[in-house]
């Protein structure tokens, strides 16, 4: 396969990888929803959303504990402090977690604690790392980096697969070019082309990709129209007061109403959400 190794190719696997994260899964027939605020800020919020976002259907909860942001004087997260809010948030709800790793300093505990190790867009190229990855069992959410091309993300997920660990799940989140509307240009087409290349499971982040609350509902719609195994989504209780990223967050009540819209959609597309 042209610009892909064997082993993210659908030539060497033909069928679609499924990813098994304790009692849920990724991939299949089955959509995925995962849903967040942009960052952990404490233990009200955080146990909050993922009580709302489980009761109108979501799958996973992601919180942003390390924070890179483009300025240093912007809000890098909690740290280790929000992994303990986490934690204490999936013991509430049963929801598993997904979090964004940036050292090796810390693999040692996402792998011991954490549910699925998301690799953020500045990291995706981040080879050490990745490779460190690879040596893992654990679940990776391989997220498109800000101007990497369809093969430079597959490459990523090779170097994840080439050292023994097959369960990685791709992300585009929208690239980089040259219209300033939207935070990103979100690549819808990588969707279908991504599921034709390779067997990995493919989900879209509408949020990071807009920019733009209102962007949300119709991105995510045209995600799952599209082939998506699944959306992630920032949600928050009270985005004008957000420590970060609260234009992108839609409300759990906003959050209900699309769930609802994207089962609809998800059963046209024969799939269960």
């Amino acid at each position: 396969m042209e610009g892909c190794s064997n082993k993210v190719s659908r030539d060497s696997h033909p069928m679609d990888s499924i990813i098994n994260v304790g009692k849920n899964t990724i991939g299949g027939n089955k959509i995925t929803i995962i849903a967040s605020p942009c960052s952990v800020e404490s233990e009200d919020q955080i146990v909050n959303i993922a009580e709302s976002v489980k009761l109108s259907g979501a799958t996973f909860l992601r919180g942003g504990a390390f924070k890179p942001r483009t300025s240093p004087y912007s809000f890098q997260g909690l740290g280790e402090p929000a992994l303990e809010l986490l934690k204490i948030a999936r013991e509430k709800t049963g929801l598993p977690i997904v979090t964004e790793l940036m050292s090796l300093a810390y693999l040692a505990r996402f792998i011991d604690e954490m549910d699925i190790i998301q690799i953020g867009a500045r990291n995706m190229q981040n080879y050490p790392l990745l490779k460190e990855l690879g040596r893992t069992n654990k679940p990776i959410l391989l997220k498109r980096g800000i101007s990497a091309t369809i093969e430079e993300l597959l490459m990523s997920a090779e170097y994840i697969i080439s050292e023994g660990n097959e369960k990685v799940i791709l992300c585009e989140r929208g690239i980089r070019t040259f219209e300033k509307y939207t935070r990103n240009t979100l690549d819808l087409s990588a969707v279908p082309i991504l599921k034709r290349l390779s067997h990995l499971p493919v989900i879209v982040d509408p949020s990071h990709a807009s920019g733009l609350w209102w962007l949300v509902e119709p991105l995510s719609k045209a995600a799952i129209a599209a082939g998506a195994d699944g959306v992630i989504m920032e949600v928050h209780n009270n985005p004008t007061k957000a420590k970060c990223d609260g234009e992108q967050s839609i409300t759990p009540n906003k959050f209900d109403k699309l769930m609802k819209s994207l089962r609809a959609i998800a059963n046209i597309e024969n799939k269960e959400l």
